[in-house]
């Protein structure tokens, strides 16, 4: 199916299940004054977790049609064990729909995290990590990613406010067969803009490293070794040299510079309680999971 054709489709089943759910019904109740610019500006609001929900899974599913996903029960439900202790012990432990992880049968090294709770990890990222704290460590950030709402954040404001202006309007009990139309160009748009910044452009400067700071916090908290996300960086640097190629190596920080970052958030520490335990634990799965 051609991309554009795919495109649309997610944008119907967005709009749809923003109606099936009253996410949009509720927004009909902004007074139809919303149409004029400084009502606009006074009626915005922040994306709903319902919504949030509903817009990461069509990212997902847009970033689904781009790769393949691994059938691999065991090491998926390992990868979701490992993550949602991780999760729990963020500012955001719970989101509207869970938060769930996949992974993506391809050697290309890059990890996704789709605003609501969904998250995808190439195989070639897992292959980075030697123990289950460096693996921890990627997921941590990616987790950052979600609670901080960065993908979010790449929704064109004025996107945002065009929807609420139609969704605000008299009509909105009965949308017009245009009013529909714009709807969907402004959920198709918005899919567009997370997506790039997840696949294509990459986070900027100021949100990779506050991603990595936030990742320190939750793998202590979740009895992680901190350090493993350095290391890990430093395995993403060793391995892959140059950045070509989009998502984590379009990050406007390069690898090193994470790393000096990271580091001075580091103090010295002791290798954590039960740290043979979880690495014999993930080379069990993984040894089951290269093969």
């Amino acid at each position: 199916m051609k991309s554009a054709t795919m495109n649309r489709l997610i944008s119907i089943a967005i709009l749809a299940s923003f109606m099936a759910t009253g996410c949009i019904s509720a927004v009909s109740a902004i007074p139809a004054a919303v149409k004029t610019g400084s009502a606009v500006s006074k009626a915005a609001r922040e994306i709903t977790p319902e919504e949030e929900y509903y817009i990461g899974r069509a990212v997902a599913a847009k970033i689904l049609s781009m790769y393949k996903l691994l059938k691999d029960p065991d090491f998926t439900a390992y990868i979701n064990l490992t993550g949602q202790a991780v999760a729990i012990n963020s500012e955001m432990p719970f989101t509207f729909g869970g938060y769930h992880f996949a992974i993506l049968d391809t050697k290309e090294i890059n990890a996704f995290a789709c605003p609501g709770g969904v998250i995808f990890i190439t195989k070639g990222m897992i292959d980075l990590a030697v123990n289950e704290d460096e693996l921890a460590a990627i997921l941590a950030h990616e987790v950052a990613h979600i609670t901080h709402k960065d993908g979010l954040g790449a929704i064109k404001s004025s996107r945002w406010t065009e929807a609420l202006t139609v969704m605000g309007s008299e009509a909105a009990k009965s949308f017009t067969p245009g009013e529909v139309s714009q709807l969907l160009n402004v959920f198709e748009g918005s899919i567009d803009d997370i997506f790039k910044s997840l696949v294509t452009n990459g986070y900027s400067k100021s949100q990779e490293y506050s991603a990595d700071e936030s990742a320190l916090v939750y793998m202590k908290k979740t009895g992680y070794d901190p350090s493993a996300l350095r290391k890990v960086l430093q395995n993403l640097q060793s391995k892959t040299g140059a950045s070509d190629g989009g998502g984590v190596f379009k990050t406007h920080p390069s690898t090193e510079d994470r790393i000096s970052k990271v580091s001075t958030k580091l103090t010295e520490s002791k290798v954590t309680e039960f740290f043979d335990v979880r690495t014999k634990r993930f080379s069990g799965q993984f040894s089951k999971f290269s093969k």
